[in-house]
């Protein structure tokens, strides 16, 4: 008894600002012992390399103190995690078979990712060329009663935020601002989680705004499905996708529910992109508002308010995972994209509803739009990319073919109608209205709604 008392006494230790890195003393403290702990980052400047919490932890980045990570993915040997994503197997932050977490304040966490992790620009596809080897900013695995509260993260290098087989994650009040042309920055990541609520948030990035996942580890292991999830009065902006499931999807996805979310200045609006073998289902997307905008060609999609495609990524171990029993209602905006749903084989997407869905849809600068957006595919995935070949494209975002082309962008047979459909069985609308200009562009086909059938192509 007496244990379990002294177990419930929190130490709780502040730190004053300094200009002296915090790294080592920072995680003597945490490697101290197992008890309880309450960090405290006063008001102020400081700055470390990797630091790995453990279970019981609270790190407290105050109102007015600034966490400016070390430059360099070197400073960040000793954070190495177990999952790796594009490459990047260290983070700043991280942990692994811990409970009781929380990253919680009104502090600011610095990434200098568009200052010290980029080589150049690729002006014409519109993206910084990030240098190879870069940091998450936090990396969660196996965790489990997490709770992000109240921080503002800034100019990440890599992805923001990972979550990795955790179970009972809590984010609220969360400000995620990246640059909007490096890579691969995603605001978060639920990668097989379960128990997982998302509320009253602010993402910015590049990259993904909020994204759920089902990844594969290197070993093979998987990390699990993507289960109760809430995302929930936030705001997003995102050159990317804003809110997506996908594209790893080995396992399933079920009992989504993504509601009262304003998606502002981004590329594609919601999306769902089955490559693997994981099932998607009992999806509902409710009271969004959005406006999207065509992106370069970097980019995947431009400006489709919803995406769902099926395409087979890995067809030597199995087909993609099916999706079905999705919900978009109460949904209005503009977009210069289309709403757009394919799968390669028939009956890939069904039981989809469109119910209550307003969507205004206007001509963009840059004609990206014309072209439906399949990537990734089976050509142009990570273990066949011909790395070395500086024209090739970019491991990640784009693979040129051999005349040139980017593989998986495909013109919409006619010009780009308001509803793209092949491959969907049991689509159900009620009160869809697209609203189109008049007179029509020409790239515009003169077909509100072109349905094809599935053909097994991409």
């Amino acid at each position: 008894m007496v244990g379990a008392m002294e177990r419930d006494v929190v130490r709780q230790v502040r730190i004053a600002a300094d200009d002296a890195p915090i790294t080592e003393r920072v995680q003597a403290l945490l490697d101290h012992d197992d008890a309880p702990l309450h960090l405290v980052l006063e008001p102020g400047l400081h700055r470390a390399a990797g630091l790995r919490l453990r279970s019981d932890v609270t790190l407290e980045i105050l109102a007015g103190a600034e966490l400016h990570f070390l430059p360099g993915y070197d400073q960040y040997a000793g954070t190495k995690v177990a999952i790796v994503a594009e490459e990047s197997d260290r983070a700043m932050l991280c942990a692994a078979d811990a409970r009781n977490i929380a990253l919680v304040g009104g502090g600011q966490i610095f990434g200098a990712g568009s200052t010290q992790y980029v080589q150049g620009e690729d002006v014409q596809m519109g993206t910084r060329r990030a240098v190879r080897y870069r940091p998450r900013v936090v990396v969660f695995d196996a965790c489990e009663n997490i709770r992000i509260e109240g921080l503002h993260i800034e100019d990440a290098p890599m992805w923001t935020m990972h979550f990795a087989a955790c179970t009972r994650i809590r984010v609220h009040g969360l400000s995620v601002d990246n640059d909007r042309r490096m890579p691969n920055t995603d605001g978060i990541v639920i990668d097989g989680c379960r128990d997982v609520e998302i509320t009253n948030s602010v993402f910015r990035t590049a990259d993904d705004g909020i994204v759920l996942k089902t990844t594969r580890r290197e070993d093979g292991t998987l990390t699990g499905p993507c289960e109760d999830v809430i995302i929930r009065d936030c705001v997003i902006e995102s050159r990317s996708c804003a809110i997506k499931l996908g594209t790893e999807s080995f396992s399933a996805f079920r009992r989504i529910t993504c509601e009262r979310v304003d998606i502002e200045k981004s590329n594609r609006g919601l999306g769902i992109l089955s490559r693997d073998g994981g099932v998607v289902e009992d999806i509902r997307f409710a009271q969004i508002t959005l406006d999207c905008h065509e992106t370069p060609e970097g980019f995947w999609g431009s400006g489709e308010a919803v995406t769902i495609t099926v395409i087979d990524r890995r067809p030597e171990e199995g087909p993609a995972g099916s999706v079905r029993g999705v919900v978009i209602e109460d949904v209005h905006g503009k977009m210069e994209g289309a709403l757009c749903f394919v799968s390669a084989r028939a009956d890939g997407i069904s039981d989809l509803t469109l119910r209550r869905v307003t969507l205004e849809q206007v001509r963009g600068v840059l004609g990206t739009a014309a072209k439906y957006d399949l990537r990734p595919t089976e050509a142009d995935r990570f273990d066949r990319f011909p790395l070395g070949d500086g024209n090739a494209g970019r491991v990640g975002g784009w693979c040129y073919d051999a005349q040139g082309r980017i593989i998986g962008l495909i013109d919409y047979p006619g010009g780009m109608p308001g509803l793209y459909i092949r491959g969907v069985r049991d689509l159900k609308t009620e009160a869809l209205s697209i609203i189109r200009p008049d007179p029509l562009p020409p790239e515009f086909n003169v077909q509100l709604v072109v349905t094809e059938e599935a053909d097994g192509l991409v």
